[in-house]
């Protein structure tokens, strides 16, 4: 009976106790394998120190859940037991493409292609058609369909957002709500100022005055990418160029970039107020002005402080 007590605490404990493997692995689990092939794939990572004796203990003390593909973390020294539960509940490795706000689609293109784990080639977004975000994927994607479900995320929520637009909002369409939101996005890193920003560019578009938004100048010659240069006086005056706010009036042809949810509801919401003009204040935000008079001398401040600062 001693031997037997013994003999049971042995084979328990080679099934609950800690695994073989000293350090975290990345597991992939093929469609339509078996519990034996994923046992004898699992001895040759070194997750488990036997596959016939795994498979037998599944047997005894697992629960007979069919395993489920896809790639999986396996911590250090997970017991065989532990190794069995996380393959049966699906609990695979998550990757990630992350979209931050205001990235335009040259940028995340280079994302999609640049995500290990995804296959296929990376396509171009529509300008404005990406909703930033975290997006999640398995090893073996594609990354067309990882791209067809930001752009199904955009649509999703711009749908849902223009059906809660405000009477204030000066846009007509949810295509120029994409558009205002874009501008909005490139003018401020403040989610604070998002609001009031779009305030002054909806303003501005019912007087008939030109956005003079500079992100838009720039955009069609980087497509988005910083130009790291200041912008010539030939391009603001090339009325050419139909992303021009300051040769032309209304909205750009198109958007400069893919808006995240709080700049869109920020041009379907602006905040009540009069002001028409904005300008860096030094701290990473803007002052505000309802007239050209407070607005220039709102901009002379600002000349000061790059000068003092030797910008």
């Amino acid at each position: 009976m001693l031997v037997a007590v013994i003999a049971g605490f042995v084979v328990l404990q080679g099934w609950g106790g800690a695994g073989p493997n000293p350090r975290t692995l990345t597991f992939q689990v093929p469609q339509g394998a078996s519990l034996g092939s994923t046992a004898r794939d699992l001895e040759t990572a070194g997750a488990i120190e036997s596959a016939s004796r795994f498979r037998l203990l599944a047997r005894l003390f697992g629960s007979g859940d069919p395993i489920k593909a896809g790639e999986y973390r396996i911590p250090a020294r997970l017991s065989p037991s532990d190794i069995l539960k996380l393959l049966q509940g699906g609990r695979t490795l998550q990757r990630l493409v992350v979209i931050p706000e205001g990235l335009p689609s040259v940028l995340v293109q280079e994302r999609l292609a640049a995500a290990q784990g995804l296959t296929g080639a990376a396509p171009l977004p529509a300008e404005g058609t990406v909703l930033p975000d975290s997006y999640s994927f398995e090893r073996g994607d594609t990354r067309q369909s990882v791209a067809d479900r930001m752009a199904k995320a955009m649509q999703t929520y711009l749908a849902s957002a223009w059906a809660k637009r405000k009477p204030t909002t000066v846009v007509n369409t949810p295509a120029e709500a994409i558009i205002l939101a874009s501008i909005v996005e490139k003018e401020t890193g403040k989610p604070s100022e998002r609001r009031l920003v779009a305030a002054v560019y909806s303003n501005r578009l019912r007087r008939g005055m030109p956005l003079q938004a500079d992100p838009t100048v720039i955009y069609p010659v980087t497509r988005g990418r910083p130009l790291g240069r200041r912008i010539l006086r030939s391009e603001l005056d090339d009325k050419g160029n139909l992303y021009n706010t300051y040769a032309l009036s209304g909205l750009p042809v198109g958007p400069i970039a893919n808006p995240g949810r709080a700049s869109i509801d920020a041009v379907l919401d602006p905040e009540q107020s009069q002001a028409l003009y904005f300008v860096a204040d030094g701290t990473g935000g803007h002052v505000f002005a309802n007239t050209l008079a407070e607005h220039n001398a709102n901009v002379a401040k600002w000349r000061q402080y790059r000068r003092e600062k030797g910008i």
